[in-house]
């Protein structure tokens, strides 16, 4: 029987090593398609590229080919043109000169001397006047083209010896640099250097960095979860990224250099822990008349009357209220955690049983009256309105009437300074017993409860006309050092 269960045992480890090793292989195998489908794509990518440089490239040639062909051609037209006139004019008086040769040839013939003297004089005057001895014999312009020599075998070495940009060098993440605070990640690299051909080195001239949130340690693990978001065209070797919601464990960083056309291999990639508290509404608690939607409650009556203790006095005795009685409410709710009756409540959906947490509310434009602190679950009732009992704390803020801003805790108050609160605060030091509530517009404690938590703890709201929205996936922030580290009994309500 012994050896039975030890055989179990160690199958179920088997079957478990197995398992881890399968997700580890799937997660590999998403990886090997996600390179693969990026490797083509970068192909196809680069060869566009070339192709689009190559024609540029055989685009400028020609058109410097056609500049220098039209250069020669109107020297040559030029040349043609002067010496085709040159041409022309000594046809003209080599004709001249023939027929002048063949008249004095005859006019030596003539016996008759009065003849003889004025065709002689005509010839001399003829002569002197004579083209073929006012034209130069001397060509107008040269057959030499020498000054269109040309010789490109500098430019043909520098062509054949193009090849593809340098790639740069990854660079390398300092890890001891880089800083997670107040929901901000702030990466430092050290600056990459490319070589060209003679081995010169040139600074690069941006960076590209990609970052990823995961629940995976291993970056490999995480490589097929999501997209990476990109933050591109970064000059300087480090950069802060703002505003992050911490909705996952880990975020995963990598960063590459870039010059004008290529881009370098990625850094190593490293694996930042993001630690905040992240819940949402739960909406199987809400009263059912509060709509939850995302990170909104609002409150949704039927009709103000109905849930107003404070105007249902007004009415006649003898009418009847339509707020359920609790004993009704509980046997007509499907779902037996619901909060009934005046409970307007909804809780947060992650318990706290250590360490601590921060989250915020804004309240919406409407409101007139909400709740907001923590509470024991198992032992909140249902009808149970938070700060009434023992088992919840919270701050308390009105504009119903008059504006007002109270602590509550086990049904009794403490009224505080009133101002109009657009953002505040929640911070829940679970193990030191500390539960603050901030004015983060004016960096302001509005109140602190000194206690000591025994049971799991869950953030806790009431809503009474209007609504709230909150935001989470928060880090502590810094400024919350200033108010836990002074932080005393403020207050006796917890006593």
């Amino acid at each position: 029987m012994h050896d039975l269960q030890s055989w179990h045992e160690a199958l179920r480890r088997i079957i478990s090593t197995l398992a881890s090793k399968n997700e580890d292989l799937q997660s590999f195998l998403e990886t090997l398609n996600t390179t693969l489908t990026g490797l083509q794509e970068e192909s196809c990518k680069v060869m566009s590229d070339l192709e689009v440089e190559l024609g540029e490239l055989s685009a400028a040639l020609e058109e410097k080919g056609a500049e220098l062909r039209d250069v020669i051609q109107e020297e040559k037209q030029r040349k043609e043109a002067e010496l085709q006139n040159q041409l022309s004019e000594g046809k003209f008086a080599l004709l001249s000169c023939e027929e002048l040769l063949e008249f004095a040839n005859q006019t030596l013939t003539i016996t008759n001397e009065e003849e003889f003297l004025k065709a002689a004089k005509q010839i001399k005057e003829r002569v002197t006047m004579a083209p073929a001895f006012r034209l130069t014999t001397r060509p107008a312009a040269s057959e030499s083209m020498a000054q269109f020599t040309v010789d490109f075998s500098t430019e043909r070495t520098r062509l054949q010896q193009l090849n593809f940009l340098p790639v740069p060098q990854a660079p390398v993440i300092d890890v001891s640099s880089c800083v997670i605070c107040d929901n901000n990640i702030t990466v430092v690299w050290l600056p990459a250097r490319e070589s060209d051909s003679d081995g010169v080195s040139r600074p690069i001239e941006h960076y590209e960095l990609e970052y990823q949130k995961t629940n995976h340690s291993d970056p490999l693990s995480a490589a097929g979860e999501a997209c990476w978001e990109k933050i591109c065209d970064l000059i300087e070797t480090q950069v802060t990224i703002s505003g992050l919601k911490f909705d996952s464990r880990f975020v995963v960083v990598r960063v590459r250099a870039k010059n004008k056309m290529a881009a370098g291999e990625f850094s190593e990639p490293i694996t930042m822990e993001t630690r905040a508290y992240n819940f949402g509404f739960d909406a199987s608690t809400a009263h059912a008349e509060l709509k939850v939607l995302g990170n909104t409650v609002t409150w949704e009556p039927q009709g103000v009357k109905a849930h107003d203790h404070r105007l249902r006095g007004k009415e006649s005795k003898s009418s009847r209220s339509n707020t359920p009685s609790p004993n009704k409410t509980a046997g007509s709710r499907a779902g037996r955690d619901r909060f009934a009756g005046e409970s307007y409540t909804v809780l947060g959906d992650q318990e706290m049983i250590g360490g601590c947490h921060y989250w915020e509310l804004h309240p919406l434009g409407d409101w007139k009256s909400f709740s907001v602190g923590v509470a024991y679950r198992a032992s909140l009732g249902r009808f149970d309105q938070l700060g009434k009992s023992a088992s919840s704390w919270c701050l308390h803020a009105s504009q119903w009437l008059q504006s007002s801003l109270s602590a509550k805790h086990n049904n009794r108050a403490k009224t505080l300074d009133w101002s109009l609160l657009q953002r505040i605060g929640i911070c829940c030091d679970y193990d030191n017993g500390d539960l603050l509530f901030i004015d983060v517009e004016r960096l302001r404690l509005l109140h602190a409860f000194k206690t000591k938590f025994t049971q799991p703890l869950l953030p806790a709201f009431t809503v009474w006309c209007g609504g709230i929205s909150i935001t989470t996936g928060l880090q502590v922030p810094s400024f919350m050092g200033n108010f836990l580290s002074t932080n005393q009994s403020l207050s006796n309500l917890s006593q």
